[in-house]
């Protein structure tokens, strides 16, 4: 891919999620995303267009499922003669993908979710997805490595583990190999791993597929693999790191979403036509000095959905963000987290700056 051109070389391997330890081991069955959250929108014209890639730690999936429950024991009338798709399959379907990656020869595995603890943001839906699985919740402390092999503590003794569904950053995941002062990751489980004793899921290296540049090659890379066409549309992106893209960039900075390329949750996102002549201008400062943490791209007019507020109904924009489970094959959840942007005209649905969400309705 990089020898013919595709994509360039130093955008995978200058990028910040890019792990050299990955290099010459394929993960089972050759997955590398298990879990995946594709955001998309429709635009004014009622085109769905794929606004980012998810393929870390995509989360929000507890919501949809809650999201239902809440609807239907709300308002269990609208669901009367309406063939509505149920979502409360994905703890199994979970579960099942997670059981399909396990290492060879192990035919019962042990599949465990790592959580970082308690004072993370999304720990409830750690807590929701281990009972929605029927699989124990553990935290670093919980595992230890014997002989590149990885172990629970339980009250009966230690308890091998085959596979964990990591909600910790790679960098966390190991202080041997990756940060020595990580104290929420387990000591060894980076060479358990490489050895095929422990599969992670996702595998660790994928935030590059959510590199917000990355993403602008999406197409591309598509026509390459599978010599389709995509779908659905990406985003027309400026990617900053060209000279073409960076001029067009900062010649429209007042009518361009810019982004940086590696965050995530909304952060450091600047709406043009909303920002101020200062925010701007800070902006124009970072992006000349760092072109390659920048991308962007025309001002989408998001879709909008009735929306309760105080005790009015009004117009709110949203995205969606449908999960898709893969081990074997690949199974997409009949439904999905629909954002909303709870302020009156933002077009900036993440949770972390004060969006909400709403049930989303896939009928049979």
């Amino acid at each position: 891919m990089f020898k013919d051109g595709i994509i360039p070389e130093e955008l995978v391997k200058d990028n910040k999620h890019y792990r050299p330890e990955m290099e010459g081991f394929t993960p089972p069955l050759g997955t590398y995303v298990h879990i995946c959250g594709t955001d998309l929108v429709r635009d004014e014209k009622g085109n769905f267009l794929v606004l980012e890639d998810n393929a870390r730690i995509p989360s929000g999936v507890s919501y949809v499922i809650e999201n239902r429950h809440l609807m239907m024991r709300a308002f269990p009338d609208l669901a009367e003669g309406v063939q509505l798709k149920d979502v409360d399959d994905y703890g199994r379907q979970l579960m099942k993908a997670l059981t399909q990656v396990a290492p060879k020869g192990v035919s019962d595995p042990n599949v465990v979710i790592l959580s970082p603890g308690v004072y993370n943001a999304a720990y409830f839906e750690h807590v929701f997805l281990a009972r929605e699985m029927g699989g124990p919740l553990v935290e670093g402390q919980d595992l230890v490595v014997r002989k590149d092999r990885v172990y629970m503590r339980t009250t009966r003794g230690l308890e091998e583990v085959h596979v964990i569904y990591r909600r910790i950053d790679d960098a966390f995941l190991d202080p041997k190999t990756f940060r020595p002062d990580s104290v929420l990751g387990v000591p060894g489980l980076f060479d358990a791993y490489r050895k095929g004793n422990v599969t992670l899921a996702n595998a660790v290296g994928t935030g590059v597929a959510d590199d917000k540049a990355v993403y602008a090659y999406m197409p591309r890379i598509i026509k390459y693999y599978l010599d389709e066409e995509p779908i659905l549309s990406n985003v027309p992106t400026n990617i900053c790191r060209e000279p073409e893209g960076l001029k067009k960039t900062l010649d429209n900075l007042d009518k361009l979403v810019t982004k940086p390329v590696g965050e995530a949750g909304g952060y450091g996102v600047v709406v043009g036509p909303k920002a101020s002549k200062r925010e701007l201008a800070e902006l124009r400062k970072k992006v000349k000095a760092d072109p390659d943490n920048f991308i962007s791209q025309p001002v989408v007019n998001l879709s909008v959905s009735p929306t309760l507020v105080g005790r009015n109904v009004e117009p709110r924009h949203v995205d969606l963000r449908p999960f898709a489970l893969t081990g074997r094959s690949t199974w997409v959840l009949p439904g999905g987290l629909t954002r909303v942007a709870m302020k009156r005209g933002s077009l900036v649905v993440n949770s972390s700056q004060g969006g909400g969400s709403k049930d989303t309705w896939v009928i049979g």
